[in-house]
Formats: structure tokens, sequence, C-alpha cells
């Protein structure tokens, strides 16, 4: 059995779409549990003109040419659809990779990506409000579409705020995501856990997910320790392909 679930995220980033969907089934014929992209209109360092596509097409894309991975953004953003409409593209994608999708969500942050688009930036604060606001409204439509989700469509959080986005998590996520290093997953593992105790939700039904660069692969046993249960490589083209199987190797001890 292995120690931990392994993932990678494909950035779509100065990259071509023939790099993406090779490198998709690349991966999941080496091994790994999940493939994730991210959720910008925008490329998030680097030129800030090169290539970029939409993640959920892209997830879609992937969705048909993989057959056993789950799927799914690291995170999307919650402003940039109708929280109605969201549920319905993540369904679909779920009945395109046959059941392995995850709905993966998160506040917002990148303000190029809503100033180019015309989306309201707000604050922080404000985006906050909006996620949990419309937490319930993805909820409910996930359960009145036809035909349903074919897999369980677990959603995921991503985030760190201790005091709103990870009450959030413990309320309706199956999931929940954030970034090292180990001592800071350690110690929002503990909040999210004490959020548990809070809302009356079993700890242990919240998979616990980190995303690592490529220099802490090599530390993958201090984010075990700090309660990390999948670690999911970030990787830009070209793609880390190599970091992704030492993972692998580490997670089968």
């Amino acid at each position: 059995m292995a120690i931990f679930k392994v993932g990678i995220q494909l950035q779509p980033q100065a990259t071509t779409m023939s790099s993406l969907l090779s490198t998709a089934r690349a991966v999941e014929d080496l091994g790994v549990d999940s493939v994730w992209t991210w959720d910008h209109f925008y490329p998030l360092y680097g030129d800030p003109d090169a290539a970029h596509f939409e993640g959920y097409s892209v997830l879609a894309a992937m969705a048909a040419q993989t057959s056993r991975v789950q799927l799914g953004a690291l995170v999307s953003c919650n402003s940039y659809r109708n929280p109605n409409l969201h549920a319905d593209i993540a369904r679909t994608i779920d009945h395109i990779s046959e059941g392995r999708f995850v709905l993966g969500i998160g506040s917002g942050w990148f303000e190029r990506d809503y100033e180019e688009f015309g989306f309201e930036f707000g604050t922080a604060g404000s985006r906050l409000a909006n996620l949990g606001r419309d937490l319930p409204i993805i909820v409910d439509r996930i359960g009145r579409l036809t035909p349903p989700p074919i897999g369980s469509l677990p959603i995921m959080i991503g985030g760190s705020g201790r005091k709103v986005t990870l009450r959030l998590v413990a309320q309706y996520a199956d999931m929940w995501n954030t970034f090292g290093p180990p001592e800071n997953f350690a110690e929002l593992n503990g909040v999210l856990n004490a959020w548990c105790d809070k809302v009356e939700r079993a700890p242990e039904s919240i998979e616990r997910t980190v995303c690592i660069n490529g220099a802490e692969v090599d530390n993958w046993e201090a984010y075990v320790e700090a309660g990390a249960q999948h670690l999911i490589l970030m990787s830009s083209d070209p793609f880390d392909v190599d970091g992704a199987a030492k993972l692998l190797e580490y997670a089968q001890g």
C-alpha cells in the first residue's frame, strides 16, 4: 500500500496543447494518482505574454484522453463562473472522464485575470464571502442535475485562511489543498482539524493534499509527518515527469 498519493499539476502556460495532453497520458502510464491544471487566463510567472490555455477546456480534453487518474483544477476561481454553471461544467467533465473529476475551487486572487476579462476584483474579504455564498449553490445544483455525476465528484477547496477558508473546508470540502513548507502545512492542518470539531465533521473525511515544487520532492517525509496524504508536484513545460517518477518511488516505500 502506498504511503501517500502522487499527483502532478501541468501548468497551462508557455506550452502547447499537444504537450499538455501527451504529458497527461505519460504520467498516467507512469502511475500517478492525479493530474491537475490551474484556472487562470494569463501566465502567473515568466513571460507575461506567453501562450496560455483555459483550464476547464484543458481538463475536458485530458478527461477524454486518460482512463484512470483523478483530474481537476488546482484550484478553479469561484469568481469566473456562475455557481450553477460551475457545477454543470464539473458534472459534464465528470461524465467525460467516467467519474474521475474533482471540483477544485477557491476564492481567487490573480488581479490581471479579473481586470482583463472584466470580472469585479473586489477585496479578499468580498471574494471569500462570495465563495461562502456560492458553495451551497454548487452543492445543491450538483444534486439536481440530470443525469447526476457518474463519480462522487468530490469538492476540493484550496487556501490557507484560518478564520474563513478552513471553516468552509470543514463545512463543504472532501479534499483540501494548500502549500508548504511542512511546518506551515502542519499548523494549518491542525486549524482545519479544530474547525472540523466545531462543525461536527470527522477530520478523516477530508483528504489533505499539498502542492510542492521539484526542490521539495526529497522532503516528502516531512510533509507526510505534517499530515499530507496526497503530494502534488507543480510543474511547467518542460514538465517534470522525472520528479513525478521519483515521488512515486518514495510513495511505494
